[in-house]
């Protein structure tokens, strides 16, 4: 679905490489923008910040935000830059809390900020760059742009909140679990997106077909990482297998594999995921019983669905290279799980 065929006949696997060429010089400039607005004569502050901005990423939501922006002809200005910064600082500070409330130790490969410094130090760095990303906002001057990602922060708050009442209950449904991530992840993506027609002064349809991309971007990213928590994939991307099963995290492939099993399986998964009762055999146990019942394949599948919605959301928008480099970040996004 989507995949550039070459003429060769031989598929090329989807890339960033078309959208990061478009905003090459705009993410320098945004990556300038982050070391100055991360200075602090708190020495920690830099020094903690740099070290999780600096631990890699793909610099994804931001480039939503700049190359939105170029889409909806915002060509002369500088507003998307420091926007495009914003929300830089707004991911890596729920990147921060969200170690911390999973008392995790890795973050993409390498040992996460609140392992080296301390949650305290973590929780309090996080604070900064939320409030460097108002500051950022402010300066901007657009009641618009501050009522967008202002709210965009409360919802993935919220969204957070929601996940931590959800964790450890096998009876979570998969509505609740499509608020979770439309809340934690996809609401960033959204809101990314948004500013970018805003800062163009493009009608609200266009912001609004913006945001739906966004949105529904925002999901299938999330569908596929949590496919990839129990995939080999995950491993080739520098990170640990099985981190949601061992927190007990809720997610599609579980509430798929916990609903299409019988009792003893159901039992399984209240006893690891409930429980948090788990001996080194379960997680393998657990990705038989996911195979076993599709549960992965058929996430992949929710994934291309609202990949579909996201590509019809640009359809009000001129066939250029920047639509076409959305369009391939959708097939990038859900490939990366095979």
């Amino acid at each position: 679905m989507g995949i550039v065929v070459s003429l060769d006949g031989e598929h090329k696997k989807p890339s960033l490489d078309a959208l990061t060429a478009i905003v090459e010089d705009d993410l320098a400039a945004v990556n300038r923008v982050i070391l100055r607005k991360m200075d602090s004569p708190v020495a920690l502050i830099p020094q903690l910040a740099g070290h999780i901005i600096a631990a890699g990423g793909k610099r994804l939501r931001p480039m939503l935000t700049l190359a939105a922006a170029r889409m909806c002809g915002y060509t002369e200005g500088q507003r998307h830059i420091a926007l495009a910064t914003c929300v830089e600082f707004i991911h890596t500070a729920t990147l921060l809390h969200d170690d911390v409330v999973d008392e995790s130790d890795l973050r993409r490969g390498q040992e996460s900020a609140n392992a080296i410094f301390g949650n305290k130090a973590s929780v309090l760095v996080g604070d900064f760059l939320f409030s460097r990303s108002f500051e950022l906002m402010v300066e901007d001057g657009s009641l618009d742009v501050l009522a967008i990602l202002s709210h965009a922060s409360a919802v993935i708050a919220e969204g957070e909140v929601l996940q931590l009442i959800t964790t450890n209950d096998t009876e979570t449904g998969e509505t609740a679990y499509l608020d979770v991530i439309k809340g934690k992840t996809a609401q960033l993506f959204a809101a990314a997106c948004r500013v970018g027609a805003v800062v163009a002064g493009r009608p609200k349809v266009e912001e609004e077909a913006l945001e739906s991309y966004g949105m529904n971007l925002g999901i299938v990213f999330q569908l596929i990482d949590d496919v990839l928590d129990y995939s080999a994939e995950q491993a080739k991307l520098g990170k640990t297998v099985g981190d949601d099963f061992r927190e007990g995290k809720i997610t599609l492939p579980v509430i798929l594999a916990f609903r299409r099993g019988d009792d003893e399986e159901r039992a399984f998964w209240r006893r690891t995921l409930e429980d948090l009762e788990q001996t080194d055999t379960d997680l393998e146990r657990a990705i038989e019983l996911m195979t076993r019942h599709q549960a992965l394949d058929d996430t992949i599948e929710r994934a291309r669905h609202y990949g579909a919605i996201a590509r019809d959301s640009l359809g009000i928008f001129k066939d250029d290279p920047i639509k076409q480099a959305f369009h391939d970040l959708i097939d990038f996004c859900i490939e990366r799980a095979h």
